[in-house]
């Protein structure tokens, strides 16, 4: 009993349903049938059941784990991909598929849509029967399309709450982007002005080595020549000199 209960607890938890408006335009053109009807389904791991209404009589669909079991190998699929399969064109109006509604005798409906499979087109049916009360199943679909225009409106309102949220957290961080755009655009030109007087300072002084390599540079150059000229230069004699010399040397004799 436990693991029986487990299990079926486990399988709610799994449960999802759906609601379509099935347009039915496109079969019903030459016909005088109602141009959509409403599909409740409710879809479990290995089954599902529909609820069918048009607003005044209403069908059910049962489909027991045996019956998608078999309907699965027929389709050579798994019966998880077969409920798949039927939740995706039943939850949803697929564009191209041909869906159909028609008689099958003594109230019945079958329910079909077309498809393709490796290029060859494919139709999906269930036999639908009369519901037993046509009242409570129309009112079951209506109240779970209310129930769920409820919940997207009020999804809709906490999602523009949280997008009014991040759209202040947005502009908070746009203005603070500016502020720090701003203050970095500042720091960079006090940095580079300060680096300008910097750079600028540092070639004023080695302008200045520079001019004072040069002046030693040339007053080095200047006293290498003055010592070069006096040591390659000999005495001078003038011809007074000489004959003095001349004149001493006859008083001698």
């Amino acid at each position: 009993m436990e693991t029986l209960s487990s299990s079926k607890i486990q399988e709610e938890r799994q449960v999802k349903k759906s609601c379509l408006k099935l347009d039915l335009s496109e079969q019903n053109a030459k016909t005088s049938s109602k141009d959509s009807i409403f599909v409740m389904a409710t879809w479990f791991p290995s089954r599902f059941s529909l609820s069918i209404t048009d607003g005044l009589d209403a069908w059910e669909c049962i489909a027991s784990e045996e019956d998608v079991r078999e309907r699965a190998s027929q389709w050579d699929q798994s019966v998880s991909d077969y409920v798949e399969f039927a939740e995706n064109y039943l939850g949803f109006q697929q564009p191209g598929s041909v869906y159909g509604f028609s008689d099958a005798g003594n109230g019945y409906r079958r329910l079909s849509f077309t498809f393709e499979k490796e290029g060859i087109k494919l139709e999906w049916r269930w036999r639908c029967k009369p519901s037993p009360n046509n009242k409570k199943t129309t009112a079951d679909v209506l109240n779970f399309m209310m129930e769920s225009n409820i919940n997207l409106s009020l999804e809709l309102v906490e999602k523009n709450e949280s997008f009014g949220k991040l759209k202040v957290e947005a502009e908070k961080c746009l203005l603070q982007s500016e502020k720090l755009s701003i203050e970095k655009e500042e720091f960079e030109s006090e940095v580079y002005a300060k680096f300008v007087n910097v750079l600028n300072s540092k070639k004023a002084k080695l302008r200045e080595l520079r001019d004072r390599l040069s002046k030693q540079s040339v007053a080095g150059k200047q006293r290498q020549e003055v010592e070069v000229s006096s040591e390659g230069t000999e005495p001078y004699h003038s011809e007074s000199d000489n004959t003095e010399n001349t004149e001493e040397k006859s008083d001698d004799f």
